[in-house]
């Protein structure tokens, strides 16, 4: 059996796919016929006697061929490319049978790039001792199947994963789904892994209950009979600050007699004339 050469490209590229044979200088593509055909099944381009014969619709505009070294170029490189080919060269011969003179395989591997993996928390359940959280690491239009893998603070854990694609040649959508116990904050970490390739993102994960006291706001109740409380209070002060000199003075002075009808006037007695009386009565 003949190891396979082996091609990388990812969509959208340029890539050529080498041969086994090289044509000497003293000839030229007339002495020879050249078959690039893929899965040994399907022709995708044809040389005989320099002129080409044959070529697979699917590679229309897509191909070049090198008439030295019988490289097979293709460009834009699509996902329906990947497979083996096989570059079969015969040796045009005058009086003879056409001579196999090369005949190998060649992988290619075509690579489409995921989007950067999306993360998500949403918090399912939550006590004071720890947080049950469901995390969602989700990305899309690569190939080929990719694998997903993360990490919770550096530690492996594995996803339940669930890829999406409409054939083994189509591009995947992957989903993973992990369950988390969390009673601290942490960092967790999605890759998707895919032919060589990796992209990650990583996600800080927040413990939401800390067993705080609450505080509550008070009452509408209380609030009324607060507001009630201090307009009465204030309306206290403003009546005392208005009746109580009136009330002060009726106590210190006496109503004269010789004041005009229907009205009173309050005089203090004067000091002498007390006095006065005093020593006369001794």
């Amino acid at each position: 059996a003949l190891e396979k050469k082996v091609v990388k490209s990812k969509v959208g590229e340029k890539v050529g796919l080498p041969c086994c044979h090289e044509i000497p200088s003293s000839e030229s593509l007339h002495n020879y016929r050249v078959y690039w055909q893929k899965n040994t099944t399907e022709v995708v381009l044809a040389y005989a006697e320099g002129k080409k014969i044959s070529q697979n619709e699917h590679y229309d505009n897509r191909t070049g061929f090198d008439d030295r070294n019988f490289t097979l170029w293709i460009s834009p490189v699509k996902i329906l490319d990947n497979g083996t080919y096989q570059c079969v060269v015969q040796h045009l011969r005058s009086s003879q049978n056409p001579v196999v003179v090369c005949d190998e395989p060649v992988a290619v591997f075509v690579t489409a790039d995921f989007s950067k993996p999306d993360v998500t928390a949403e918090v399912s359940t939550n006590s004071c001792e720890s947080t049950e959280t469901v995390v969602r690491c989700s990305s899309h239009g690569g190939f080929p199947k990719p694998k997903i893998s993360g990490a919770l603070n550096n530690v492996s854990v594995v996803w339940n994963a669930n890829w999406v694609s409409e054939s083994s040649l189509s591009p995947y959508n992957v989903t993973g789904k992990l369950w988390l116990n969390m009673t601290k904050d942490a960092i967790i970490t999605c890759s998707v892994e895919y032919n060589g390739f990796a992209k990650s993102t990583s996600l800080l994960l927040k413990k939401t209950n800390d067993c705080g006291v609450p505080t509550v706001p008070p009452s509408y109740n209380v609030i009324t009979a607060s507001s009630i409380i201090i307009v009465i209070f204030l309306l206290a002060i403003t009546l005392a600050a208005r009746y109580l000199p009136r009330h002060v003075c009726s106590h210190c002075c006496k109503p004269q007699d010789s004041v005009e009808e229907g009205g009173k006037e309050c005089v203090k007695l004067p000091v002498s004339s007390k006095v006065t009386s005093e020593t006369s009565s001794v």
